[in-house]
């Protein structure tokens, strides 16, 4: 969508008072829902993402959707990838798409309409650049669906005051952020929990503005923060994994608020597990699922 005029948050004394904790132990008041007994009844994920240049996205946020409890697994990726995801990702269902001159998906199929009918949830972006194609498929998602969407990297690129209300959770870091609005990264970086509620209540959606604090916002001007980030999350593909997890615990039933506020959470603790694993930098945005369900199984057990 295009910038807006930088924005006037003002008032950050009045929103730090509203700004609730987001911890482990928050969560215990928000247990997620049972998950069904076998895959058919835990929910489909679809990963819409990749491209020629950048042939791995998808799988980023692909394995993740799968290790909070979704059922079964879809991935559409640009035509000349897909034979390599569907190696990478024997999990999954993957579906190639046509693609432009540039390597990007050109478009959908009528596979992936069938898949976008079907799924209990949709994350869509990672890989994927800002252009005609990738905005066409973007509102092709919204209109075919009728389940929680993800939007994340390329996708943060579309008309987002278009969205359907209470349905859709996008994931910008700070300089995404600063181009959805036209506010600069630094106001951004200042003021961050304004500008994520302020662009929750515009889009109707709840928004997670990433970074060492990381702070989500719904459309009901509701504010969380988590605090305390690792270091080693800062790292490339890791925002494309907290997408996957959130596509993830949507599909087994949590609400888009929900599903955002665990994958946050979840993902900070896959984080610390590594950093003391692995090293405090240095670990890789691949080996962060792997985390995913001891973390979630320690939690859950604290939620009830």
């Amino acid at each position: 969508c295009p910038p807006r005029p930088p924005s006037r948050p003002g008032r950050a004394d009045m929103t730090a008072r509203r700004v609730r904790a987001l911890t482990p132990q928050a969560l215990r008041r928000m247990p997620l829902p049972p998950p069904g007994e076998d895959k058919e009844e835990r929910g489909r994920a679809l990963v819409i993402g990749g491209s020629r240049h950048v042939p791995g996205a998808a799988r980023l946020p692909a394995e993740p959707a799968l290790r909070p409890g979704a059922g079964k697994l879809q991935v559409a990726t640009a035509a000349s990838v897909a034979t390599g995801m569907a190696l990478a990702v024997p999990e999954a269902l993957v579906l190639g798409l046509a693609e432009d001159r540039r390597g990007e998906i050109a478009r959908g199929h009528r596979d992936v309409d069938a898949a976008l009918r079907a799924c209990a949830a949709v994350a869509i972006g990672p890989g994927m650049r800002d252009g005609a194609g990738t905005h066409a498929l973007v509102q092709r998602v919204l209109a075919l669906s009728r389940c929680t969407v993800v939007l994340d990297a390329g996708a943060l690129t579309a008309d987002l005051d278009a969205l359907p209300a209470g349905r859709c959770v996008l994931t910008p870091h700070a300089g995404e952020m600063a181009a959805i609005t036209g506010a600069s990264k630094e106001q951004i970086q200042t003021t961050p929990a304004d500008h994520a509620r302020a662009l929750a209540l515009r889009t109707r959606s709840v928004v997670i503005l990433k970074g060492a604090d990381t702070h989500v916002a719904d459309a009901d001007g509701g504010l969380w923060r988590h605090r305390g980030g690792v270091p080693g999350l800062g790292t490339s593909g890791s925002g494309d994994t907290l997408a996957g997890l959130i596509v993830g615990f949507a599909a087994r039933g949590a609400d888009p608020l929900q599903a955002a506020l665990w994958g946050v959470v979840v993902h900070a603790q896959a984080g610390r597990a590594l950093a003391r694993s692995v090293g405090s930098l240095g670990f890789l945005a691949r080996e962060i699922p792997p985390q995913v369900p001891g973390i979630l199984d320690r939690l859950q057990r604290g939620a009830r």
